[in-house]
């Protein structure tokens, strides 16, 4: 069984398209700006990168796109940071098979959520994460009974941990108590999914960040969970408390625009999504502004080196 346990700020990349007519609803995967932002992330201090998450869009995305957006990041950061490959699937046959193809194509790891677009048992559950180990790469099962209607438990987690080169959980319930309730329950690495509650989950013992807001504060993020992990929370929460509001777009339904836009925001290039995912709201766009804004200002005044 590997000992790679997965944790760390690791950041699941959002993905810039360029426009072309002969792509999917007319945006093409830009693997260039997005190589440079794989390095820029890790280069500002995170861990590594995640490709190919719901933030990465997977599920938009054609089989050759998801591939080479996956072997895109494992080759910018070749040498310099881990790349966890999401290879969720609706059925463990896909999933396993996105698990082989990471394995070939030399990614350090996996993340996997239960099957998708159907509410799996607890046996299916099992069986999902039991074939996906199959390609012999550490994996994170990836807790988010928001959108998958399956809740992995503090109870279910201790049994899927017992499966060969299960070593993490990405645990995005929203729920801070559940960071203890697995602790107690398995040896497995715990690992904050849900970035307004980050804090508060390495604080209680969770010791990674798979992270969205990052995309946007590298530096920062990166900061926060160093002075987390080294138990300076006076400093941690003077960062954390200016970054939350916008850290909470992380949490809600279109967190992928939020991220695209807090990008945008910074001279990073977000840019657009592809279907069904469509542009924020007036609305949305200004209180996210404000949102930002706040973290700007605070960032401008106390600056986090890279």
């Amino acid at each position: 069984m590997t000992q790679e346990r997965l944790d760390g700020v690791i950041v699941a990349t959002a993905l810039p398209y360029a426009e072309d007519p002969k792509a999917p609803a007319g945006l093409r995967p830009d693997l260039d700006r997005y190589a440079e932002h794989c390095q820029w992330v890790v280069a500002n201090g995170c861990r590594g990168v995640g490709p190919n998450g719901s933030l990465g869009e997977y599920s938009s995305l054609t089989d050759d796109e998801r591939r080479q957006v996956a072997r895109t990041a494992i080759e910018a950061v070749k040498g310099t940071g881990v790349v966890v490959v999401g290879v969720h699937g609706a059925g463990a046959h896909q999933a396993r098979h996105w698990a082989e193809v990471a394995a070939e194509d030399g990614a350090d790891g996996v993340l996997c959520l239960p099957p998708t677009m159907y509410r799996a048992n607890h046996g299916e559950v099992i069986h999902h994460f039991t074939e996906v180990a199959k390609a012999g790469l550490p994996i994170m099962v990836y807790n988010n009974p928001i959108d998958t209607k399956v809740d992995l438990t503090p109870e279910l987690v201790a049994e899927i941990a017992q499966i060969d080169n299960v070593v993490a959980v990405k645990e995005f319930s929203g729920d801070v108590r559940r960071v203890l309730e697995i602790r107690e329950a398995a040896d497995i690495a715990v690992i904050a999914g849900a970035d307004d509650v980050v804090l508060e989950s390495l604080l209680m013992g969770a010791t990674g960040w798979f992270a969205g807001f990052p995309n946007v504060f590298p530096a920062e993020s990166a900061r926060l969970y160093s002075l987390a992990m080294e138990g300076k929370l006076a400093e941690a929460r003077a960062l954390y408390e200016p970054l939350v509001a916008a850290f909470r777009w992380d949490s809600r339904t279109e967190f992928v625009q939020s991220i695209k836009f807090g990008m945008d925001v910074l001279g990073r290039f977000g840019g657009p999504c592809r279907p069904p995912r469509g542009p924020l709201a007036d609305e949305q766009r200004a209180r996210l502004g404000q949102d930002m804004r706040k973290a700007v200002d605070y960032l401008r005044a106390h600056p986090v080196a890279a």
